[in-house]
């Protein structure tokens, strides 16, 4: 903990105090020659500062029961300077808050886990956090790991390609990851890693260039973002298109400049009412006031701009764009039949 408590203190003082009373004991049983009970009790009588039951007889006896006092006053003076050291660093206040913290992620259910708090790592755990989706931070840098706490970020401190530390993030019930540590070699290893923990899990990882990009992919990841490439591509939409480019930016930014506007992804289930059925059969711009802008179809391809002839299938993943109000509704449209109630 750097400048922090250290619980070494309080194993310091007992190895000292069971010294002194070893010595003790030796040294009354060599000076007085009781024997060895004797002598452990009177040693731990004056190492203890209760008192004696009796003044040792001789001038040597006495220096030593004295030079016990002293040690027994120095252990004990160490212990409360270790006491007030560890209040003033709070160091039970963190012990109880680690607990709290290890009990809430273990309670986590399709959390997603943020395995490097950079730059990106920051950015992707901004828009979960505004978009209400709970998250772990998986990070071993202090600095790193202090703001995401000051995000209110719940925080694991280890090594994303650690099995162990996956775990103690939650992985077996996580939701999705996002490999965004500032090394291309350290998200291959962390996606290889959580890949093989959990072939299920969705897998977003960051990279630098193509080359790491493809092996990614190969690595496991479902998706890649590299940062300079869409940024690049960003800067340009801004020169070329500035006006779709600040409304984008602004739609698909949890939290944006018209927090009333949500895009939402939903998935199309066998047994929701509009499985089967087409847009303009459902009606649904009048039913819900929401708009369905693109089609995901169970086979990767995409329907854009879909007309009213398209007919949802099982599989499909629907892209709608609306008020909180609208979405609400087009999500409640399209929930299974026994949770529609």
């Amino acid at each position: 903990m750097g400048g922090g408590f250290h619980w070494r203190r309080f194993v310091y003082a007992q190895v000292a105090f069971v010294g002194v009373l070893a010595a003790g004991t030796i040294g009354f049983q060599a000076i007085l020659g009781e024997g060895w009970i004797s002598s452990f009790y009177r040693a731990v009588v004056t190492t203890t500062l209760t008192g004696l039951d009796s003044q040792p007889p001789g001038d040597g006896a006495q220096l030593f029961t004295i030079a016990l006092l002293v040690g027994g006053v120095a252990i004990f003076l160490y212990l409360a300077g270790a006491i007030v050291d560890l209040i003033a660093h709070g160091a039970i206040s963190e012990a109880y808050t680690e607990r709290r913290l290890r009990r809430t992620i273990d309670h986590l259910v399709g959390h997603a886990i943020v395995c490097g708090f950079g730059r990106v790592g920051r950015r992707v755990a901004a828009e979960f956090q505004a978009s209400g989706r709970p998250y772990v931070v998986l990070d071993h840098n202090p600095d790193a790991l202090e703001s995401a706490r000051e995000l209110g970020a719940l925080v694991v401190e280890g090594d994303g390609t650690s099995d162990d530390d996956l775990k103690r993030a939650g992985i077996e019930r996580a939701g999705a990851l996002v490999a965004s540590a500032d090394s291309d070699e350290s998200n291959l290893f962390i996606t290889l890693s959580a890949r093989a923990l959990r072939p299920d899990l969705t897998i977003v990882a960051r990279a630098s260039v193509d080359s790491t990009a493809r092996k990614l992919r190969l690595a496991g990841a479902d998706q890649v973002g590299q940062p300079y490439t869409s940024a690049g591509l960003q800067m340009a939409n801004v020169v070329l298109k500035p006006q779709v480019a600040a409304f984008l930016d602004i739609a698909t930014t949890a939290g944006g400049e018209i927090p009333e506007l949500r895009f939402e992804e939903i998935v199309v289930t066998r047994d929701c009412d509009p499985c089967g059925r087409s847009i303009g059969d459902l009606r649904i711009r009048e039913a819900t006031g929401a708009l369905v802008v693109a089609i995901r179809k169970h086979d990767g391809t995409f329907d854009v701009t879909p007309d009213s002839g398209a007919v949802f299938e099982s599989g499909d993943v629907v892209i709608g764009v609306g008020t909180t109000e609208e979405m609400a509704k087009l999500e409640e449209l399209f929930a299974p039949s026994g949770a529609a109630a």
